[in-house]
C-alpha cells in the first residue's frame, strides 16, 4: 500500500449549483431527493451503486465506492442554481416531462422550495431562447461579481460548508479561443470591456473558480477549457474538468468503436441522426449551437480509432452526424446510427442501432457523480484539469500538447485507478501474472 492523498472528511453540507434548471438540472435534483427519501434507485450513477475492487481478485474485496472514498453523503446535499425562467424546480420538473408526475408530486414540497436566481444570460450565444428573469450589470465583470454575491449568499442561507458548480444550461454557438482566453489578466479586461468572445459560461466559470469552487461544464461549447481559466483553477485550487456529458449516441460510440478497434475490423462510414423535441433540441435547431455540438461529437472517433495508425482500416472514414428538433419526441431522444465496416479480404458488413434513450435520465447521474467527484478532488487538494473524470463526457479535456483519451474503457480504468492511487491502495493493472506465478511456485 503506497502513502495515497490527505483527503479531508466530507463533513457538513455540500452546495450543488447549477446554471440553467431545466430538464437535466430539475430532473437531476427530484432524483436525488427521491433516492434520499428511498423512492426510487440512484441507477447510473456510479458513486452510489459502483464498486471497486482491491487487491487481488482471490482477496474478493471490492467494497462500494462511496464506502472506500469518502464522498459526501446524499443527505447532506443542497441544491441551488440559476435560470432565465422563474418556474421551481417542481414547475420546471412537470413541464419537461422527463419523470412520472406522481412521483414528482411526492416530493413536491421539496422541490416547490428550490427556486432559480436570477440567471446571466445573452440571446447572442443561444439565440433560441429568450427569457425575463436575468441579471443586469454595467459589464460582464459586474455580471461575474452578481454571481459571486449569489454564492456567497446561498453557501451562508443553507449552511453548506463546500460549493459545487455544474453547467446544466443550454449549449452556446460556437466560439474559439482568441487573445482574450490566453491570460487572466486579459480575461478579466474582457470582462470589464463586455468582450463579445466571452460568453454567459464563461462568466460563471469565473465566478466559480475565482471563489476556488470547483467546476463542471455538462455542455459543448468553450467555458473554462482556456488557459486563462485553467491557470486560474490553478492557482485558487479549484478542480476543473472537461466537457458535454456523455449520454446517447456518443456514449454508445465510446462503448463499440473500441470493440470494432480491438478486433482490428475496418470501418468505411458511421452515419448518425437524432430527433429530440426538449430544449436542447430547440437550441441546437441554430446553427451556430449546432456547430458547438457538432465540433464535440465528431472528435470522437478519429480519437479512439487512430486513423494515423491504422489508415488501411479507418483513414477513409466518412462520419456524420445531424441533429433535428422534432416538438413531438420531446425528452425522449431518439439516436439512429447506420456503421459500416470491413473484414477479413475487405468483405463488407453492417451494423444498424435505434437508441431511443431520455437524455435527461442519463445525464442526472452524471450531474451527480461529477459533483461529488469534484468536492471529493477539492477535498484531495487537486487543482486544475481533472482528466481522470473524462469517463463522463464527450469532450474530454486535457493539458496542452496531450491528445484526449475517449475508449470508454480505458477511462474506466484510469477513473478508478486514481481513486485507488487517492487512497494509497495499489494500483491494479490487470496483467495477473502473480496468480500463476503463485501455482508454479506450489508445483514445485
Amino acid at each position: 500500500m503506497s502513502q495515497g492523498l490527505n483527503v479531508k472528511p466530507a463533513a457538513g453540507k455540500l452546495g450543488i449549483l447549477t446554471p440553467g434548471m431545466g430538464a437535466v438540472a430539475s430532473t437531476f435534483i427530484a432524483g436525488v431527493i427521491a433516492s434520499r427519501k428511498g423512492l426510487r434507485l440512484p441507477i447510473g450513477s456510479v458513486t452510489q451503486l459502483g464498486h471497486i475492487r482491491l487487491g487481488k481478485r482471490t482477496d474478493n474485496h471490492q467494497p462500494l465506492i462511496k464506502n472506500f472514498v469518502p464522498l459526501t453523503e446524499l443527505a447532506d446535499i443542497e441544491f441551488g442554481g440559476w435560470d432565465i425562467f422563474e418556474d421551481s424546480v417542481y414547475e420546471a420538473a412537470v413541464k419537461c416531462g422527463v419523470l412520472p408526475k406522481d412521483l414528482l408530486d411526492e416530493i413536491k414540497d421539496e422541490l416547490s422550495a428550490i427556486k432559480p436566481m436570477k440567471a446571466v444570460f445573452d440571446n447572442y450565444y443561444v439565440k433560441k431562447l429568450d427569457g425575463t428573469h436575468v441579471k443586469h450589470g454595467a459589464n460582464k465583470m459586474e455580471l461575474a461579481e452578481q454571481l459571486m454575491a449569489d454564492m456567497k449568499a446561498f453557501k451562508e442561507a443553507k449552511g453548506c460548508d463546500r460549493l459545487v458548480m455544474v453547467w446544466c444550461g443550454s449549449t452556446e454557438i460556437y466560439l474559439k479561443p482568441s487573445a482574450v482566453h490566453q491570460t487572466i489578466e486579459a480575461f478579466e479586461e474582457g470582462l470589464r470591456n463586455n468582450d463579445p468572445a466571452i460568453a454567459p459560461s464563461m462568466i460563471y466559470a469565473y465566478a466559480a473558480i475565482k471563489m476556488g469552487i470547483p467546476y463542471a461544464n455538462g455542455a459543448p461549447n468553450l467555458s473554462a477549457d482556456f488557459p486563462a481559466l485553467e491557470d486560474l483553477s490553478r492557482e485558487t485550487g479549484s478542480p476543473t474538468m472537461g466537457k458535454d456529458f456523455k449520454t446517447g449516441q456518443t456514449l454508445m460510440k465510446t462503448i463499440l468503436a473500441p470493440g470494432f478497434k480491438a478486433r482490428m475490423l475496418g470501418m468505411s462510414g458511421w452515419f448518425s441522426t437524432n430527433i429530440l423535441g426538449n430544449r436542447d433540441g430547440e437550441v441546437l435547431d441554430d446553427p451556430e449551437s449546432f456547430k458547438t455540438k457538432e465540433e464535440s461529437k465528431l472528435s470522437v472517433l478519429d480519437t479512439i480509432l487512430q486513423p494515423e495508425l491504422y489508415p488501411d482500416l479507418y483513414g477513409d472514414l466518412y462520419h456524420k452526424v445531424r441533429i433535428n428538433y422534432y416538438p413531438p419526441r420531446g425528452d425522449n431522444k431518439e439516436g439512429w446510427d447506420n456503421i459500416d465496416i470491413f473484414g477479413w479480404m475487405g468483405m463488407p458488413m453492417q451494423i444498424k442501432i435505434d437508441f431511443l434513450c431520455r437524455d435527461s435520465i442519463l445525464a442526472a447521474p452524471i450531474v451527480l457523480d461529477l459533483a461529488l467527484f469534484l468536492d471529493l478532488a477539492k477535498r484531495a487538494g487537486m487543482s486544475g484539469i481533472q482528466e481522470w473524470l473524462s469517463f463522463y463526457l464527450k469532450s474530454p479535456v486535457t493539458p496542452a500538447g496531450l491528445q484526449p483519451e475517449h475508449d470508454l474503457f480505458i477511462q474506466q480504468k484510469k477513473m478508478k485507478n486514481t481513486l485507488r492511487w487517492m487512497m494509497g491502495e495499489e494500483l491494479i493493472t490487470h496483467l495477473g501474472r502473480e496468480y500463476y506465478e503463485d501455482v508454479s511456485q506450489d508445483d514445485r
